[in-house]
This record gives structure tokens, C-alpha cells and sequence, in this order.
């Protein structure tokens, strides 16, 4: 489909279709991502336990970073995805050229003060001995993923916005797939261990990322990058920043409380810091159809609410938590079954870390509608524009909810690190509760772009 196609069919097509069509490549895409992080959990558990809890560690850190890409991208899409359905594609040009310019420069100043900050980061969350040397040797490196990581993430803003899920799917997969490959040539074969897996990360992600903001340039085809609006415009990036700013402080802040929560759960010690890790890696390639989902949304709700179609919108809604739901109680019902056999494939000779993943596993698969529950909601919030609803959510469940009660957990019952997986179902289903009463409260169905274009 070209570009009116696609807008017609989003604003039009039967739901069910629309959600899928556009979902399926964004979960093909995710689960590639999702084998990848597998396949690096792979090769690293080849150097070791503590190999594995160093990049456990530190994954936190690099989303904390991500965060600001992220919301660069949760803005572009739906800004972008609105204008479209207000029939005012200069307005998209405009917001992509400067999303793309804005992107580099932030994200270049971002590696540089991670590169230099890496061992003080390493050292505050906690990290010791070969934990501590080794987490320092990935993050530096991993620091340098953020130009590519950004440019990506506001490519991907750019097509999603106009029903195209498919380009930034195969341009995501080809950079993983070439990932996979020189994983194990720069782990083993050239023996850089830990290094060689980010070294093999920030290569992929910026050969991709390169070609893919050429393709923008050439390809004039609906939105599309225009070098007369690459030079910083105030007014567009406040329209940018306004949207985004709410999406990078939630993700932010979660991404913060996963550091903490890591502090904590290497108070633990290092095999449950392990188990956390692989059950985490497993638990996303299960996560892969709701969150496909809930990025589809984003254009959807997106484009419908620029078209004043606030019914469909709900439609969109209604219909994803049905898709979900039905997603996510299959997945549910195959880990628990089969947890086990998952986790003996990446833990083989540590009994502790197996047994620890095994139940972590089992008892979070029985949350995994909640979890599928929580992206249609940040999906909805985010492609509407109210990226501040998204924002409560993201940092709510972490620092209102799920820190607390493990802290209280460990301090006043006797379950051990089992009390991090309570806390973690526990804190899903409340924040649900509560991104329910905010769609029903019906705020979130006002359009954010500007009346008039902003020249």
C-alpha cells in the first residue's frame, strides 16, 4: 500500500485487521530482537556466571539512556501520526527533519558523558570485583550504541506514524541478524569476551542506523526528511519536547528503578542477579505479541484522533486488550509448563541460578495478562499524545509499587529473593487498576497537534 492507502486503511479498515497488519511485523521484529538478546545471553553464559550478572548489571543503565530516545520517538509518532490524519503532511516533514537532528546531537553529548561516567556509574550501583571490571568494559562500549540506537528509534517513529511497521522491521532485522553472526567471532573466536558482545552491538546498530536516515533523504514518498528543515527550530522542538519530555521522565525513572532494583537483587548475590537475568531474556520473547500490539497502537489512535474519530479510537482500544489477552494467556500456559526445559538451554552447571529462574519464570507467567494489560494502556496514552498518563504508569509501578513492597518484603517476611517475583505480579496488577480508571476518565482522547502549522 502507499501512503493514502495506508491512511485510509487505518482510518477505516476493520480493526481486528488494521491492529495485526500493522502489529505483526512490529512482533516479527521483536522477536528477533528478542532471540538476539537470547543468543547474546547465550554466548556470554559461555564466560561464566559472573559475565552473565555483569550485563544483567548494567542493562539498566543503557535503558536509562535509551529513555531519552525513546521519547523522541513516543513524540514523532504520535505528532506525526495526528498531522497525517489531519491531511497536513508538511507538518509531518517538518517534525521528522527536526526529530533527526535533534536525535544526533543529544545523543552523541549522552555517550560521551557515559563513556567517561561508566566506572563511577558501576561502582554506585554496587558492582565489585569481576562484576565490577567487567561491567565497566561493556557499558563504556555500550554507550556508543546511543547514536545509532536514537537515529533508529526516530526512523522507526517516522514510518510507524504512517502504517508502515514492515521497513523498520526488516532494517531492524537485518542489523540483528548481523549481530548474531560476529557475536560469537568477537566473543570467542577473537577472545574479547564481554567486550566483543557490545563491540558486535554499537557496529550493527550504526551501519543500520546510516542507511537507514539515507532512505528518508531519497525516498519521497509520503513523510520524509527535507535538509531545509534540518537546522534547530525552537517552536518545533518545544512541540517535540512537550510530548516527549513526560515519555523520557517515565522511562526514565523506570529505568532507574531497575538499577535499584538490580542493587537489590544482587543483595541476593550473583546467582540470583543471574536467575533475574535469563528469566528476564525468556519472559520478553513471550511479552513479543503485546507489545507489538501496544506499538501498533500509537499510530492508530494516533491518526484516528487527528481524523476526530474518537469512537474508533476506543475501538482500537477494546480490540487490542481482546488480542492481548488471548496472546498472553497462551503464553502464560507454556512457561509454566515448560520452564524448565527453557531455562536448562542457558543454565546448565549452576543448580542455584536454574532453580532460582525456574520458579521466577513460573510464578510471573501467571501476570503475563496484566503485563499485556499495562502496554495496550502505554500504547493508548503514548499515541494519543498524553505521553503524561504514560509517564505515571511507567513510574508508578516501579517506584510507588514495586520497590517499596520489595523492600518491605525482604525486610519483614521470610521469602528471600522469591519476594522480588511477588512484588513484580503484585505491582503489575495494581498499576493496571489504574491505568483503567485513567482511559475510563476519557482525558486522553484530546488531540495535541496544533491548530494552525507552526512555520
Amino acid at each position: 500500500m502507499n501512503f493514502k492507502e495506508k491512511q485510509k486503511f487505518i482510518l477505516e479498515g476493520k480493526m481486528p485487521k488494521v491492529i495485526l497488519t500493522l502489529a505483526t511485523p512490529i512482533m516479527f521484529n521483536n522477536l528477533i530482537q528478542t532471540l538476539y538478546n537470547l543468543a547474546d545471553t547465550y554466548w556470554v553464559s559461555k564466560l561464566g556466571t559472573t559475565s552473565m550478572a555483569a550485563i544483567t548489571l548494567v542493562f539498566p543503565v543503557v535503558f536509562l539512556t535509551l529513555s531519552v530516545g525513546m521519547g523522541i520517538n513516543v513524540a514523532g509518532t504520535a505528532l506525526i501520526s495526528q498531522y497525517i490524519g489531519s491531511n497536513r503532511e508538511n507538518d509531518g516533514k517538518r517534525i521528522a527533519s527536526q526529530m533527526v537532528s535533534f536525535a544526533l546531537i543529544l545523543s552523541l553529548f549522552l555517550s560521551l558523558i557515559g563513556y567517561f561516567s561508566t566506572p563511577f556509574i558501576i561502582k554506585a550501583m554496587g558492582g565489585e570485583g569481576g562484576v565490577f571490571t567487567q561491567s565497566t568494559e561493556y557499558l563504556s562500549l555500550m554507550f556508543w550504541e546511543m547514536p545509532g540506537m536514537f537515529l533508529i528509534l526516530v526512523y522507526t517513529a517516522i514510518k510507524q506514524a504512517q502504517g508502515d511497521t514492515i521497513t523498520p522491521m526488516i532494517l531492524n532485522v537485518a542489523g540483528v541478524i548481523l549481530n548474531i553472526i560476529l557475536d560469537p567471532i568477537f566473543i570467542l573466536v577473537l577472545g574479547l569476551g564481554i567486550k566483543g558482545a557490545a563491540i558486535a552491538t554499537v557496529f550493527s546498530r550504526t551501519i543500520f542506523a546510516i542507511y537507514a536516515i539515507y532512505t528518508l533523504f531519497v525516498n519521497k514518498n509520503g513523510i520524509y526528511l527535507e535538509k531545509n528543515n534540518l537546522g534547530l527550530d525552537k517552536k518545533t522542538l518545544s512541540e517535540i519536547i512537550n510530548i516527549s519530555l513526560p515519555s523520557s521522565l517515565g522511562q526514565s525513572a523506570a529505568a532507574l528503578g531497575f538499577i535499584i532494583l538490580n542493587s537489590v537483587v544482587i543483595s541476593y548475590g550473583e546467582n540470583t542477579l543471574a536467575a533475574f537475568g535469563v528469566g528476564n531474556r525468556i519472559n520478553s520473547l513471550i511479552l513479543m505479541p503485546a507489545q507489538g500490539i501496544g506499538s501498533s497502537l500509537a499510530a492508530i489512535i494516533g491518526q484516528n484522533l487527528g481524523a476526530y474519530k474518537k469512537e474508533r479510537a476506543k475501538l482500537a482500544f477494546n480490540t487490542s486488550i481482546k488480542l492481548t489477552t488471548s496472546f498472553m494467556v497462551v503464553g502464560g500456559i507454556t512457561i509454566f509448563m515448560l520452564s524448565q526445559n527453557i531455562v536448562s538451554i542457558f543454565v546448565q552447571n549452576d543448580p542455584n541460578v536454574f532453580n532460582q529462574a525456574t520458579n521466577y519464570l513460573r510464578l510471573i507467567s501467571l501476570s503475563l495478562p496484566l503485563m499485556g494489560f499495562f502496554q495496550v494502556f502505554v500504547g493508548t496514552f503514548q499515541g494519543s499524545g498524553h505521553t503524561i498518563y504514560a509517564m505515571i504508569m511507567n513510574m508508578g509501578r516501579l517506584w510507588a509499587l514495586r520497590l517499596p513492597m520489595i523492600i518491605l518484603f525482604k525486610k519483614y517476611t521470610s521469602l528471600d529473593s522469591s519476594g522480588v517475583w511477588y512484588a513484580m505480579v503484585l505491582s503489575n496488577l495494581l498499576i493496571c487498576i489504574l491505568g483503567l480508571i485513567i482511559y475510563l476518565s476519557g482525558k486522553w482522547q484530546k488531540e495535541v497537534i496544533k491548530a494552525k502549522t507552526v512555520v
